[in-house]
Formats: structure tokens, C-alpha cells, sequence
């Protein structure tokens, strides 16, 4: 129970009863102080006799129990004390103020607006490219030691779509928007969303807005929509922190992968292609009608639990920079001294960037790469998207390479990295000839003198999503 929120119900009824503090502990068998410890949120009574102080003020024990402060006074104390309770307010080392009567509500009113902007700029200034990599980091971490799968996640996802009737084949838009409405959404398609929106969900009216065809860069209007609703089917709440916010986003986009490649089926169907020795993330993208990231990504999901095999999983972009990846099978990827692969320039020699050197880029490129961590076997797709082009790779360690297709690719890499002799260093003879005789241009990254995104919604400004619900909803 929220003791503070139950010391402010129970002051609330006893001052509506006419009775001190004296008066109702002598009915309940219990001295004043101890009445007082309770209502100031610092003892929590048991059941038994919260029951007792019920029939005493001749309330049922509900009401006590409820999560809602009694009125807007308690409401503004309530949240006065938690912000004079959080490690940011102590480190200032400043006296706690209290609420008695004698303190109007304007001043109530006034310390809490200062405590809300406080918090405000602290959560602004912990967002920054560090802390943002170090959140990402973390929950890379935590993903791995989970092997990638959230059995949580899947099963809420796998209800689902038995609920709505899924069997076979892929999930079509129709199924899609049948949950929706199952739900409580309709899903409202429009060309105007503001910038840095992939959808936006009115909670009130319940409708879900999405852009009328798929985002660049393989964000599906099925996926986008399923992303939407998983906010509401995994209970959450506005992130209150950029880790938060990424563990959030982490969560949708697992969910829309359970629901367009469903757990029982995939793992079906990935079992029956490693007995034939004939695993290809392309066919697992195929079947199931969704783009090959995301198989990719699922195949991740599924694989060390289902399949006994051990993987990884990275994007890069045309440069070779790692956009996002993912590892249990030990591959090394490059990382920065909090170990943080996001931004890193993968080896020249991995196929992450080898298979950009072929003039046919259409079909999977297969490739056997030598680090120190051992050999790793890899599948590498490359496409183009908004932001140039990028690879998408995908792959097990030397000896699980025999359960798939391409595995007799005589293409086989040496990488020494991080040596610097690897890739990084120019040949002696290309070093000699031209160091200290050209002067390059560099073109600069965009995200480099950007600041992170902030606020509740990072990237997303309240203003034009505001005025957007209000032009798209409907009319009372």
C-alpha cells in the first residue's frame, strides 16, 4: 500500500468525522503518536487494523485503501514529500519543508512547480550521448544474459493472436487491425504526423495514427502498429528517464516481432530448416512476409533457446559503423572503454562491410571471418534506406555454421582487430608516399554537435503532437 497516500485518506475521513487524533485512538485501542505516524506516511498498519479504524469512522476499509489522494491539498503535499524525498533533493543538503495548515496552497503550489523544473534539468542534463550510450549498454548486457528471448513478452504476444483467430500464414493487415480493435483502437492512416513521429495514439479517443505507407528504413505500417498497442498491452507509463525510454522501445519492438512471427510457428519452422541443414534468415523473411531485420532480429530471439545455437546480430551503415548490435557466441565486437558498440567503426575485414566490395549486392553474401575470439560464420544482406546504405549480418560461431545454407562459401577474412596493423594502419609504402601531403575535407557526422532529444517523448515536440490530436479528433 502507498502509505503516504493512505495517512492523507485517513486525516482526510477523521477531520470529515469530527475526531482528534486522541479521540479515535482511545476507539481503536492506540495512543495519539502512534495515529500520527500513519497519517505522516511513516508507519504502514496492518490489515487488521486498518479494519478497526473503518468502523470507527464508519467508512468502508476501501475507502482507506484507495490509490487516490482525498483531494487537491493532500494530492499537492503528497507530491511535495517525494520530491524532498528523492537523492537529487537530499544531496543538496536543504531542510525538508512541511505542510502544515498555515502554509496556503499558492506557496504548496509554487514549491512543487520549483521541485518539477529541478527535476526537469536533471533529467536533461543526465541525457546526454554518455549516459544515453551507457543506458544502451546496459541493456545490451542484460539482453544477453537473457540469450535475447523475453518469455513474458511472448506469451502475452502468442494470447493475442490466438485471440484473434491467427493460425497460419503471415499476419496481414486485417489481423492487425483486428486487434486493434479488440483492443479498444481504431487505426486512423494520415499524411500529416509531425517530424520524428512514426505514429501517435490518442488514449482519450482511442485511435492510433500511422503515416498512410511505410517509413523508410523497413519500419512496416504492421509493425508500427503493433508497436503502438504494446504500449497499453505491457502497461506502460510516460518513461521517466532515457533509460526508461530506451528499455520501452526495446520492449514494443519485441513485442511486434512476437506478434508477426509467432513463437510456436517460427520455432517450427526454424527447427524443421536446421534438421535439414538449410537455416537462412532470407527464407525465415520470406515466410512470415516481414522485412530481413527484423527476422534477423527474431531469429536472435529464438535461436539460444529453441535451437541450442549461439549468435550474433549487427546493422551497420555504408561507412561501416555499427549502428546496433547483439552477441552471445563471443564475437568481439569493437567498444569504447564503457563498453559501448553503437558508433564503433567495425573491422574492414568483417563481412559487415566486405560485402559492400560485390557489384551484385541483391543476393546474401556469406563469409568465414578469423579473430581472436575464434571463427565466426556470418550472412550478410546490404540495402539502401533514407540515410544511404546499410548491411545487416547475422551469424554463429565455426562449427554451428554446418545447420545453414552458405556455409561452403570459400570467402574467409582475417581479422586481427583491435591491432591497429589490421585495417586502420595505411601500407608502409601508401604512408610514405603521401603522409603529411593531402588535406581532406571532412564531411561531419549530423548527430555530432546534436544534442540528444529530451523531453517526456525524446525527439518529439508536444507542441505540433498536440495540435495534431486536436485537428484529427473527433468532434464532440
Amino acid at each position: 500500500m502507498d502509505r503516504l497516500v493512505l495517512g492523507k485518506r485517513l486525516r482526510h475521513f477523521r477531520t470529515e468525522a469530527g475526531l482528534t487524533l486522541e479521540q479515535l485512538g482511545n476507539q481503536v485501542g492506540v495512543v495519539a503518536s502512534q495515529l500520527s505516524l500513519i497519517e505522516n506516511g511513516k508507519r504502514e498498519p496492518k490489515l487488521t487494523f486498518i479494519q478497526a479504524i473503518a468502523r470507527a469512522l464508519d467508512i468502508d476499509p476501501g475507502e482507506l485503501l484507495n490509490t487516490e489522494a482525498p483531494d487537491r491539498r493532500s494530492e499537492l503535499e503528497i507530491e511535495l514529500e517525494r520530491a524532498q524525498s528523492t537523492p537529487g533533493y537530499e544531496q543538496l543538503n536543504l531542510p525538508r519543508i512541511k505542510s502544515p495548515r498555515s502554509l496556503n496552497d499558492d506557496t504548496l503550489e509554487s514549491l512543487i512547480g520549483l521541485h518539477r523544473e529541478l527535476a526537469r534539468r536533471t533529467r536533461a542534463a543526465a541525457t546526454t550521448s554518455e549516459e544515453a550510450r551507457r543506458a544502451n549498454t546496459s541493456i545490451r548486457m542484460k539482453m544477453q544474459e537473457l540469450d535475447n528471448y523475453l518469455p513474458d513478452i511472448e506469451q502475452i504476444a502468442t494470447e493475442l493472436m490466438q485471440r484473434i483467430g491467427h493460425t497460419v500464414g503471415a499476419v496481414t493487415h486485417r489481423d492487425v487491425a483486428i486487434l486493434a480493435e479488440i483492443l479498444g483502437f481504431t487505426l486512423i492512416f494520415v499524411d500529416d504526423l509531425p517530424q520524428n513521429t512514426r505514429s501517435i495514439t490518442d488514449l482519450e479517443n482511442g485511435r492510433i495514427y500511422l503515416p498512410p505507407t511505410s517509413i523508410p528504413g523497413g519500419h512496416g505500417l504492421r509493425s508500427l502498429a503493433l508497436q503502438a498497442m504494446a504500449h497499453r498491452v505491457l502497461g506502460h507509463s510516460e518513461p521517466r528517464s532515457y533509460a526508461q525510454f530506451l528499455e520501452q522501445r526495446l520492449q514494443i519492438n519485441y513485442f511486434a516481432a512476437a506478434c508477426l512471427l509467432p513463437e510456436e510457428r517460427a520455432v517450427e519452422y526454424l527447427q524443421q530448416a536446421k534438421r535439414d541443414r538449410n537455416l537462412a534468415i532470407e527464407d525465415l523473411r520470406d515466410a512470415f512476409g516481414v522485412t530481413h531485420e527484423a527476422a534477423a532480429h527474431r531469429f536472435t530471439n529464438l535461436a539460444t533457446r529453441h535451437l541450442d545455437l549461439r549468435v550474433h546480430h549487427y546493422r551497420t551503415d555504408g561507412a561501416g559503423t555499427l549502428v546496433r548490435g547483439y552477441e552471445n557466441d563471443g564475437l568481439p565486437f569493437p567498444m569504447d572503454e564503457g563498453g559501448a558498440i553503437e558508433g564503433e567503426l567495425l573491422c574492414a575485414k568483417w563481412g559487415g562491410r566486405t560485402a559492400f566490395n560485390r557489384q551484385n549486392r541483391t543476393s546474401e553474401f556469406y563469409q568465414f571471418t578469423d579473430t581472436p575470439n575464434g571463427t565466426f560464420w556470418t550472412s550478410v544482406q546490404t540495402g539502401d534506406a533514407e540515410l544511404g546504405p546499410f548491411a545487416i549480418a547475422c551469424g554463429v560461431r565455426f562449427d554451428d555454421a554446418r545447420w545453414f545454407r552458405g556455409r561452403d562459401t570459400h570467402v574467409r577474412k582475417r581479422s586481427t582487430c583491435p591491432d591497429e596493423s589490421c585495417c586502420r594502419s595505411a601500407a608502409p609504402a601508401l604512408r610514405e608516399r603521401w603522409e603529411g601531403k593531402a588535406w581532406p575535407s571532412a564531411r561531419m557526422h549530423q548527430h555530432v554537435l546534436s544534442p540528444l532529444p529530451t523531453g517526456t517523448f525524446p525527439g518529439v515536440d508536444d507542441t505540433s503532437m498536440y495540435e495534431f490530436l486536436s485537428k484529427h479528433a473527433p468532434e464532440v
